[in-house]
C-alpha cells in the first residue's frame, strides 16, 4: 500500500528538527504524539484519556481513547464495565485497560498552534536535557568560546552547543572582551535551572591555571609531574607547587621549559600575572620554606597542632618575605595549607627573652627560689609549675645543679602551689556560681572552671551545649572586617580535640548521650567540632 506524502513529511520534519537540534528523533516523534493527544482531547473532551501513536516506518497517524475495566462506572469517559469490555475483548479483566479506536482529526487554526507550542516546547526541554548531561561531566575543563554579548561587565559566551555565563568577578581584574572575541576559560559549575542548563566559566579559578599549564606541559599531562598545589592573587601573582614522580625530571625546569617559553605562554594567557614555581616538599617546614621564594628563611618553628608555622627571616629579607601588601606570604599560606607567621632574627631574640624572663619570674614568685635556680629550670625547658610537680622525680634529679634533695624540695613546692592556686581557683568558683559538678567532668580543672563562670557557663547542662568555637574562639566578618572573638577557654591552649573531649563528656555526665564506646569516642568528637557556635 502507497505511503500518502502528508505521512512520509511528518517524519521527515521529525528527522530533520533531529540532526538541527542534535536530539534523539524519537524525542521528536513523542513531542509531535502529545501535540496530537493535545489537540484529540480539545476535539473530543477533556475527559477521555486519548493516546496518539505516529508509526515510524509509514508516519501513520493513530489514536485511542483508553478507557479502565471495572465494575461499577464513576466516569463514562475514562471507565467501561466488565461485561462491555469483554464483547471487545472477550480476555478482558478488572483492572486492564481498553484502547477504543477513533477517527482522526483535521488540525484548526488553534489547535494547530497549540500542538506547535507542545512540540517547540518538548524539542526545547530535550535540547536543554541534553546540553546539561554534555557539560554535566566537564567541570574541570578548558573550553573555548566565542564573546555573544556583555551586560554590565558580566560576559555571556558561545559554545557552540550553549550558552556558558563568566561573572565579572571571575574574569582577571582590568581584562575586557567585545562582542564577537575568542575567550578560553574554565568550567567550575554547571547548574539545571528552570530556564536551561546554566554553565558557569571562570578565568580566575585556581585551576584554570592548572590546567593551562597541563595543556603547556606535556609531563604534568601524561602524570609524570604533578601539580600538587595552586594559589593565586589574579591578574597579580600566583605560586604553584610540583613535584615529579621520575628522579630524573625537574619539575620546575619542565614547567619553565626551554628559555621560559612554557610557562611565558601560560603568563601569556593570564595577561601577565606573575608566576613563581615551587618544588613540593612531604616535609611541611621544607614546602613552607620554598613557598616563600624569593625570600631566605634562618629558622622555621612547628605548631603542628594549631597547624602554625613560625618562620624566622634575615631583616633585609623581611619585605621579601611578606611581600607587596603581604601577598607572598599569603600566597604562601594559601599554597601550603599552614597559617604561617614571619619574624626577623632580632624579634625572634626579643620574644625569646622575654619568654625566658616571665617563665624565670614565676619559678622565682611560686617557689621561692633565687634568680639562678629559677633561670636554670626555664633553660631546662620547664615552662608552667604543673610541668615541674609532675615531672619524675628521677628526672629532675638528674638534671646538672639539682640534686636529689633539692629536687624533692621544688617538687613539694610546686605541689604546696597548685594546692593553694586550686583553692583559690575554688573559691572564686563559688564566688562566680559554678556549680560542683562542672569540676567532675573529665579533663575541666579548677582553672577552667572559673573561666567558665566568667564566660556565664556554669552548669554542666550549659557546658554541654557549647560547640568547639565557643572554647577556642573564632573569627567572623563584621561590617567586611575580619575579627577574632575570643573563646572561653582559649587561654589554656588547648587542642580541637582536647576541647571537643571537653563537650562529650559534659553531654555523658549531663545525660544527653551514653557514654561512647572507644570506636565512637573519634566520631562523636568530630559531630561537637562541626557544630556552629551561637
Amino acid at each position: 500500500m502507497a505511503v500518502s506524502a502528508n505521512r512520509l513529511e511528518l517524519l521527515q520534519i521529525a528527522d530533520a528538527v533531529a540532526r538541527e537540534k542534535s536530539i534523539d528523533k524519537q524525542v521528536v516523534v513523542a513531542a509531535m504524539e502529545e501535540a496530537i493527544q493535545k489537540a484529540a482531547k480539545s476535539r473530543y473532551g477533556q475527559d477521555n484519556e486519548i493516546k496518539a501513536e505516529i508509526d515510524p516506518k509509514t508516519g501513520e497517524t493513530r489514536l485511542h481513547r483508553l478507557r479502565l475495566v471495572v465494575d461499577k462506572i464513576e466516569n463514562e469517559a475514562t471507565e467501561i464495565t466488565l461485561d462491555e469490555a469483554q464483547i471487545r475483548n472477550p480476555a478482558a479483566q478488572t483492572g486492564d485497560l481498553i484502547a477504543e479506536p477513533l477517527p482522526p482529526i483535521d488540525f484548526g487554526r488553534i489547535a494547530a498552534q497549540a500542538a506547535k507550542q507542545v512540540i517547540f516546547q518538548k524539542v526545547r526541554d530535550a535540547e536543554r536535557e541534553k546540553q546539561f548531561d554534555e557539560y554535566k561531566d566537564r567541570v574541570g575543563e578548558i573550553v573555548h568560546g566565542t564573546v555573544k554579548r556583555v551586560e554590565y561587565g558580566n560576559v555571556v559566551v558561545d559554545l557552540g552547543r550553549g550558552e556558558a555565563f563568566v561573572r565579572r568577578d571571575e574574569l582577571l581584574p582590568r581584562e575586557t572582551f567585545r562582542t564577537g572575541d575568542r575567550i578560553r576559560a574554565y568550567i567550575y559549575d554547571v547548574r539545571r535551572e528552570a530556564r536551561g542548563p546554566q554553565i558557569f566559566l571562570s578565568r580566575s579559578h585556581p585551576q584554570f591555571m592548572a590546567k593551562l599549564f597541563a595543556q603547556e606541559v606535556p609531563e604534568i599531562y601524561d602524570g609524570i609531574i604533578e601539580l600538587k598545589a595552586v594559589a593565586r592573587d589574579p591578574g597579580s601573582r600566583a605560586k604553584i607547587a610540583v613535584v615529579s614522580k621520575d628522579s630524573s625530571i625537574d619539575p620546575v625546569g619542565a614547567c619553565v621549559g626551554m628559555r621560559g617559553s612554557r610557562v611565558q605562554a601560560v603568563v601569556q594567557e593570564l595577561q601577565g600575572e606573575k608566576i613563581d614555581i615551587i618544588p613540593w616538599s612531604y616535609d611541611a617546614a621544607n614546602f613552607v620554606v620554598n613557598s616563600l621564594a624569593p625570600a631566605e628563611v634562618t629558622k622555621v618553628v612547628l605548631d603542628e597542632e594549631a597547624h602554625r608555622i613560625e618562620v624566622v627571616v634575615g631583616e633585609d629579607q623581611l619585605s621579601l618575605a611578606i611581600g607587596r601588601r603581604g601577598q607572598n606570604v599569603r600566597l604562601a599560606s594559601q599554597l601550603t595549607g599552614w597559617q604561617i607567621d614571619i619574624m626577623t632574627e632580632a624579634e625572634e631574640s626579643e620574644r625569646r627573652q622575654e619568654q625566658f624572663r616571665k617563665r624565670t619570674e614565676l619559678f622565682m614568685n611560686a617557689l621561692d627560689v633565687d634568680e639562678t635556680l629559677a633561670q636554670l629550670l626555664a633553660s631546662e625547658n620547664f615552662t608552667t609549675i604543673e610541668d615541674l610537680a609532675f615531672i619524675a622525680p628521677e628526672e629532675l634529679s638528674e638534671i646538672q645543679g639539682i640534686g636529689e634533695e633539692t629536687g624533692q624540695e621544688l617538687q613539694r613546692r610546686a605541689q604546696e602551689f597548685l594546692e593553694r592556686q586550686n583553692a583559690a581557683f575554688d573559691e572564686k568558683r563559688r564566688e562566680l556560681g559554678v556549680e560542683d559538678a562542672v569540676l567532675e567532668i573529665e579533663g575541666v580543672t579548677p582553672a577552667m572552671a572559673v573561666a567558665f563562670g566568667e564566660g556565664g557557663v556554669k552548669t554542666v547542662e550549659d557546658v554541654a551545649g557549647c560547640a568547639t568555637d565557643d572554647l577556642l574562639g573564632w573569627n567572623e566578618t563584621v561590617n567586611g572586617e575580619r575579627k577574632h572573638q575570643t573563646g572561653i577557654l582559649e587561654s589554656f591552649s588547648l587542642s580541637a580535640d582536647e576541647a571537643n573531649a571537653i563537650i562529650m563528656a559534659a553531654r555523658v555526665t549531663a545525660g544527653w548521650i551514653e557514654a561512647p564506646v572507644a570506636k565512637e569516642v573519634e566520631a562523636a568528637a568530630e559531630d561537637a567540632a562541626e557544630e556552629p557556635a551561637e
